[in-house]
């Protein structure tokens, strides 16, 4: 089972992250936060790969220095054939295999149909799914979400009791399995998850409150999770406000996204900068989205790809952002594990234009964007040596 960090190994996280910089990220953090030995403790950050865990390269793992791997599994793909055959299943079971911490988020995607309802066909299909999937997982890795974003993976008339209803069931069913086959020492913790857009007072309904109550007075549950996507740094405290008053005093939260990517957005439709469009041969007036666009069709350079990030005054104004989440959450003393986008994948760059949420400027490594480089690793972004400085080191 995790164990939360001592209070005084988050101070001393916090200390040194306010003291971070890109010019000293690559050491690894200061010796005043080594906490211990077997690299089990709370407050960590890993990566984050959704549905792509076919793109988890373990060199890419070791370059960042991080010890978690999350992803989400499908509900749905059980119907065709065994989980534990499933891409997904297969590689977080091989990542714990090899050492790695994990965290499996399972997705019930419901956006398209209607919820059953206990005790009709539908559900004891679902939960029938369930006992496919438990033995796979259940055991082997360290932290299962039950959920993955319900409030957006649901129909809107269904945001209600019809949703709680739904998860509550399946969190029984998984409590259930976990106590009658692993046992009091199973080794993996369960978590309700995610909540999204928290920093929304629309988006605070007795839905929500009911989620809440329910993790907080169901004692095999550890905590929630949520993904604050936000449109500005700040509003990510809006959700630890809400939640960290409805959880019990020994619950703790995992954030396994968390990005601005809705404050990117605002600005594919500035221009880049004269500096940059002359430097690189565009036209003057070319769009934030049309250099991200050309970088798609052909790869820039990591030079290059560098030099349009730090030439936009719209992102160099939030190069501090993992950071400052991080010690954000850390500063809890609540915070089970987060875990931030690490690779781009096919979907981010499909069809891209103005309308499309750039969840590719997020990214630790930018296979899309920038030319592989000749060891066949993928180029890093920007974030990457932010990333290896908020690892927590290890005796």
């Amino acid at each position: 089972m995790l164990r939360r960090l001592p209070t005084l190994a988050f101070a001393a996280m916090v200390a040194i992250s306010a003291v971070t910089s890109p010019a000293t990220a690559s050491a690894p953090v200061g010796r005043a936060a080594t906490i211990a030995a077997d690299d089990d403790a709370y407050g960590a950050l890993g990566a984050n790969f959704n549905q792509n865990l076919d793109a988890l390269d373990y060199r890419e793992l070791r370059e960042a220095r991080t010890r978690w791997v999350r992803g989400f599994f499908p509900m749905p793909a059980t119907d065709q054939g065994d989980p534990a055959k499933h891409l997904a299943i297969r590689t977080i079971n091989e990542a714990a295999g090899r050492g790695y911490h994990t965290v499996l988020s399972l997705k019930f995607p419901y956006n398209e149909a209607s919820f059953p309802s206990p005790g009709s066909a539908k559900m004891a299909a679902e939960l029938a799914r369930l006992d496919k999937v438990l033995p796979t997982v259940m055991g082997k890795v360290d932290i299962l979400t039950i959920g993955n974003e319900p409030f957006i993976e649901s129909l809107p008339a269904e945001r209600d009791q019809q949703l709680n209803t739904f998860y509550e069931t399946v969190a029984r069913h998984v409590i259930d399995y976990r106590r009658e086959r692993c046992g009091a020492g199973c080794r993996t913790a369960l978590y309700m998850g995610a909540l999204n857009r928290l920093d929304l007072p629309d988006r605070h309904t007795p839905a929500a409150e009911r989620w809440m109550t329910f993790v907080r007075d169901t004692p095999e549950i550890e905590g929630v999770d949520i993904h604050p996507h936000v449109p500005a740094p700040e509003s990510a405290k809006l959700f630890l406000d809400y939640i960290l008053p409805r959880l019990r005093a020994d619950q703790t939260f995992l954030v396994t996204e968390f990005s601005l990517v809705h404050y990117w957005k605002k600005h594919l439709e500035d221009p880049v900068s004269a500096t940059y469009a002359e430097k690189y041969g565009f036209a003057s007036g070319t769009l934030v989205w049309q250099v991200i666009k050309a970088a798609i069709d052909e790869p820039f350079s990591e030079r290059q790809w560098n030099d349009f990030l730090s030439s936009s005054p719209w992102f160099t104004s939030q190069s501090g952002f993992l950071r400052d989440q991080m010690r954000l959450y850390r500063g809890t003393g609540r915070l089970a594990v987060a875990t931030y986008g690490f690779k781009q994948d096919d979907a981010m760059v499909s069809n891209f234009g103005p309308a499309k949420d750039p969840w590719l400027l997020n990214s630790v490594y930018a296979p899309y964007t920038i030319k592989q480089r000749p060891s066949g690793l993928s180029a890093p972004s920007y974030w990457l040596k932010e990333f290896r400085a908020l690892q927590i080191p290890t005796r």
